[in-house]
């Protein structure tokens, strides 16, 4: 199993929100991309899909940016994974064969497991664990 770079780039700028939240200024896309070395022309595919799924807003103009739709304490690393990779563990089977049955339901023992590890982590539990110097605009 391989994490997205997406969704680590996902996580990252999540968390470069996180530490702004509450605030009137809100970082633009270059203070983002500049901040956690990931390209604007990429990161804007992120934020897009981040402001569709629920978990950024944004606010065009001088004074725009980008900021949390809802607090750190709220969102979880499910909700990060799935706003942009879609499953948090996604399989395919064709269900046939002497251990197709088997093999499936283990599979999604796992992907129960691992859905309920990645909503008890939340984005305040990433912004913690930081040992970067914090950034502020």
């Amino acid at each position: 199993m391989k994490l997205s770079l997406k969704v680590e780039y996902a996580c990252q700028v999540l968390s470069q929100l996180a530490l702004t939240y509450g605030r009137t200024e809100m970082p633009h896309i270059d203070d983002l991309a500049e901040a956690e070395h990931i390209p604007s022309n990429y990161l804007v595919q992120i934020l897009n899909e981040l402001r569709n799924n629920g978990l950024i807003v944004s606010r065009r103009g001088k004074q725009g940016g980008y900021s949390l739709a809802r607090g750190p304490k709220e969102i979880s690393l499910y909700d990060i994974v799935c706003a942009v990779d879609g499953e948090i563990l996604g399989f395919s089977s064709h269900g046939k064969g002497a251990s197709a049955s088997r093999v499936k339901e283990v599979w999604k023992e796992i992907a129960t497991e691992l859905e309920q590890k990645t909503k008890g982590i939340l984005l305040q539990n990433l912004v913690e664990g930081s040992s970067d110097p914090m950034w502020y605009i």
